[in-house]
């Protein structure tokens, strides 16, 4: 019964629009207007992860901004002991199933990088830290060959308006990797990006190390943020995650794909742009290495550059570098595009009332990994706040203050399988409609 009922769903959905490949279209701003509902099925695979709130079916959305809003979101760091009820079943179950390895917590400290339990190689195909140039075999690190994957971390914030203001001017697409509790503090610079056409991805809840944290607390701060996010632009649920301090491991990949469908994605050059405040890179500097990389081979592989939309001058760094880009051939596109037609796991980004194919959203998901290295740079930093003078953890950054980190990248895989929990939901909501 119950796999006729999944019959049922796929039948129901075989006229969905399929999504083209990305070459199939051609690169333009994607502007959107936040609809005032989302055409979003019961039945759709993360609908039981991020319900709004029974009964409602998540079309009644609340004012962004708004107190309404405001209140439905954590203040400060997350616990997964606070969590949705349907977010502890899901992690419950990828335990159960033997999706999620069992890797120790890292220990961390602010500049540092995390280190593992006596027997537990970092490097190894076991543990396969990001933090230390492992590379997994379904992490996107590299941009294709000719291509400039284009992306900015640690917004919300003090360079956002200057940043969009330029995207805007040059007809630029780009991935925010967004951090949730900024997206909660300042939603007019949300908004605006995702008007713009921003394609929208997760920098975590508070930007911490993640690999330090409990499985129910990964899960809280990419849930959390993939929620507001979800809240915020008519239901959209983003498909690409990084990071915080680049360091995710195979336990930390498996939560985020297993249990939040989630791709991590990495960076193959960093500016470390966001230590120009502290005096640990300059303007010049910055210019130089940008030379460097933009001159050099598009072969094997393109460029996926570190930067942030922390500050003023750190969106400038990027605004000196762009014509170099330009004049020197490079196809420029936004990260989430690369491997993607859409940067949402249900929506192709294009129309408040298109769908996706069910079968496009099942999948078979690889958990094998490779322990090759890699020649990412980690790097370490603070994070303006979201009002003047204030100071949070940033990026690949070595500083922390408070409850909140902020750090760097990663992309789970392309495609996930649903666990058992999510397919009787859907059974159940069929059985419930009929």
């Amino acid at each position: 019964m119950f796999f006729s009922l999944l019959l049922v769903v796929n039948a129901a959905l075989a006229g969905a629009v399929v999504l083209p490949r990305h070459d199939d279209h051609e690169h333009v701003i994607r502007r959107r207007v936040l609809p005032g509902n989302w055409f979003h099925d019961d039945a759709h695979p993360v609908h039981e992860l991020f319900r709004r709130a029974p009964p409602t079916d998540g079309t009644n959305y609340a004012q962004v901004g708004s107190q309404e809003w405001t209140n439905a979101f954590p203040a400060a760091m997350p616990s997964g002991n606070d969590m949705p009820q349907a977010w502890k079943d899901a992690l419950a179950e990828a335990v159960a199933a033997g999706k999620i390895p069992d890797i120790p917590q890292s220990s961390t400290a602010s500049g540092t990088n995390p280190t593992y339990p006596t027997g537990f190689d970092p490097n190894g195909a076991v543990v396969c830290s990001s933090t230390y140039k492992c590379r997994a075999q379904d992490d996107v690190w590299d941009a294709p060959a000719g291509q400039i994957g284009i992306s900015f971390d640690d917004g919300p914030s003090q360079g956002t308006n200057k940043l969009l203001d330029f995207l805007d001017a040059e007809n630029i697409t780009a991935t925010h990797f967004l951090i949730g509790i900024y997206i909660r503090n300042t939603p007019d610079a949300f908004t605006r990006i995702y008007e713009q056409g921003g394609d929208i991805a997760v920098h975590t809840y508070t930007h911490p190390y993640m690999t330090g944290l409990s499985n129910a607390d990964v899960v809280a701060q990419l849930g959390w943020t993939m929620e507001i996010i979800r809240n915020s632009t008519g239901g959209r649920i983003p498909k690409f995650w990084r990071p915080p301090y680049g360091d995710a491991d195979n336990r930390v990949r498996a939560i985020a794909s297993e249990v939040l469908g989630l791709t991590t994605v990495i960076w193959n050059q960093d500016t470390e742009d966001w230590s120009m405040a502290s005096g640990g890179t300059t303007m010049d500097k910055i210019a130089a290495d940008m030379n460097q990389w933009l001159t050099g081979p598009k072969t094997p592989n393109g460029l996926i550059i570190l930067e942030h939309e922390l500050t003023e001058d750190t969106v400038q760094a990027f605004m000196n570098a762009y014509p170099v880009m330009k004049s020197n051939g490079w196809e420029i596109e936004s990260v989430a595009r690369i491997e993607s037609d859409s940067p949402y796991q249900n929506s192709d980004g294009t129309s408040d009332n298109s769908t996706v194919r069910f079968d496009d959203i099942l999948g078979d998901f690889s958990t094998s990994t490779s322990a090759s290295s890699t020649t990412v740079a980690r790097s370490a930093s603070t994070v303006p706040g979201n009002g003047a003078g204030t100071t949070t953890a940033a990026d690949s950054h070595s500083s922390q203050t408070g409850n909140s980190a902020v750090g760097s990248w990663s992309i789970p895989s392309h495609s996930w399988t649903l666990s058992t929990t999510l397919l009787i939901s859907i059974a159940s909501a069929l059985t419930t409609l009929a």
